[in-house]
């Protein structure tokens, strides 16, 4: 049951009108197996998983309650459900990196392979999973109710994708007595609608346009790899906010608030800017459960660096079981290490420090610093989109040599594609553009409210321009949510 679909757009009424008219008793219950629902929609056997993974969870973190600053039963929860994530989704590629190397020693790759499904949200679920043992052994209390801490996991609207939720605030919500509310739905219904537009009339367009270029690079120039990668950068950047507006406002019409996800990621100034923009809910847990406890920045230069690197790598390989997801992970690495490096030895030359503080030059260096930091940015997103190593680092190469055209020995089928892309480019532009058109409602919505204190007329007319140019202009077919298989 895709947030696109049909199913939805009567699931999630039938699900509002249950929750607000049943007594408060039966609301929770209600919640969970209706997530359930939505959860096997997709294959009913993601259930087998899900719920002994959630009774584990929920009884592990009695048992570590009663010593809670036992490492050993924080440690032993922490593996079993690390290895559950890893049979799930990293034995194939395993076995494949295993048998990778046969050849060096003369022999056949064997070609192992498992037939195992990938469970949707295992990424997701799991991480709750682990913050929340996390928390009870830094001295939280548990949850009592089975029902209450099934329904944190499961809770459809960020179920499949997050954000990762932190569970003393959301169970504290599931806890209040709220009562139905009008803002609750002048608040959470246009951001569903702002959320489908930025996937159906945005993120699905330009998938067209990123599939004909990235699943070729060899065929095009560096300019047009280039408009290839803004084309997937903005792709990417609508496809997951546009899930999490949705999962945000979906939960909003049941009173609850979930972390925001996206902060305008590409006016990032600097790479840790970026992800302090970026995917928050990951990038903070990454720094809560993951580099504060490999040591933080508490060691040194060295090991600071160095567990930026391990953070980062394994925050790559976090998002897939491949190894371009690996080089996209330590891309970031390196480049949060050498944004590191440089600020420290730029406050070493007064010059440079005293052009920066200067006005104009503070100005220069910030748009400089924007514009360095968004070209990074979608270099990585070429590892991240291209599961070919050797093809993404040609289509990096040819995008840094900016050759101008690479037409020698082209098929004919390149012809054709060189021909539409004077037609494709203003297509591409209006895509850009229209960034501004859904960005700055949801901005200031999120933040300072402006799209509430407008006049309701304005709010039913955006909302009505939105859903009619989904509906004529969204391709025949919505792709999945990029990030459905993490």
């Amino acid at each position: 049951m895709l947030f696109t679909s049909l199913q939805y757009l009567v699931f999630l009424p039938v699900i509002v009108a249950l929750f607000w008219v049943l007594p408060k008793a039966w609301r929770l219950p209600m919640l969970l197996v209706a997530s359930y629902y939505f959860y096997a929609s997709f294959i009913w056997q993601f259930l087998a998983l899900i719920v002994p993974l959630t009774l584990f969870n929920w009884l592990w973190g009695k048992y570590l309650a009663k010593d809670h600053s036992n490492k050993k039963i924080l440690g032993a929860g922490i593996v079993i459900n690390l290895v559950v994530l890893a049979i799930f989704k990293y034995a194939n590629f395993f076995a494949d990196s295993v048998g990778g190397l046969f050849p060096l020693f003369g022999a056949q790759n064997p070609h192992w392979s498992f037939n195992i499904i990938l469970p949707l949200g295992i990424s997701f679920f799991t991480f709750e999973f682990i913050h929340y043992l996390f928390e009870i052994y830094r001295g939280k209390k548990p949850i009592d109710s089975f029902v209450l801490f099934a329904l944190f996991a499961a809770f459809f609207p960020t179920q499949i994708a997050g954000p990762i939720k932190r569970f003393p605030d959301f169970v504290a919500q599931m806890q209040a007595d709220n009562k139905v509310r009008l803002s609750y739905f002048d608040e959470g219904v246009p951001l569903i609608i702002i959320g489908l537009a930025k996937k159906l009339l945005l993120a699905d367009n330009l998938s067209v346009f990123v599939q004909m270029g990235m699943e070729h690079p060899e065929l095009y120039s560096g300019p047009e790899l280039w408009l290839f990668a803004y084309a997937f950068a903005f792709q990417i950047y609508f496809d997951f906010s546009g899930y999490t507006d949705v999962g945000r406002g979906s939960a909003l019409l049941f009173g609850y608030h979930i972390p925001i996800n996206f902060n305008m990621p590409y006016i990032a100034a600097n790479m840790a800017d970026f992800w302090h923009r970026w995917h928050v809910s990951l990038s903070t847990w990454l720094r809560d459960y993951l580099f504060i406890p490999l040591g933080g920045s508490r060691g040194g230069r060295w090991l600071t660096n160095r567990n930026l690197f391990l953070t980062m790598a394994l925050g790559g390989l976090w998002h897939g079981a491949s190894w371009n997801f690996v080089v996209w992970g330590v891309f970031h690495g390196l480049a949060l290490i050498v944004h590191r490096e440089f600020a420290a030895w730029r406050a070493t030359i007064p010059s440079i420090k005293s052009f920066i503080e200067s006005k104009v030059g503070g100005q220069i260096w910030h748009y400089l610093s924007l514009f360095l930091t968004f070209h990074a940015v979608c270099i990585g997103w070429v590892f991240f989109r291209i599961q070919d190593i050797n093809a993404a680092f040609l289509m990096v190469k040819r995008m840094l040599i900016m050759r101008p055209f690479y037409s020698m020995g082209a098929p004919e089928h390149f012809l054709v594609m060189r021909q539409e892309m004077p037609v494709i480019v203003p297509i591409v532009m209006i895509m850009v553009l229209a960034l501004l058109l859904t960005n700055l409602p949801v901005s200031w919505l999120n933040e300072k409210r402006f799209f509430q204190r407008t006049p309701a007329i304005v709010q039913a007319v955006f909302c009505t321009l939105l859903i009619v140019a989904m509906v004529t202009f969204q391709p025949d077919n919505s792709a999945p949510f990029i990030y459905f298989q993490f």
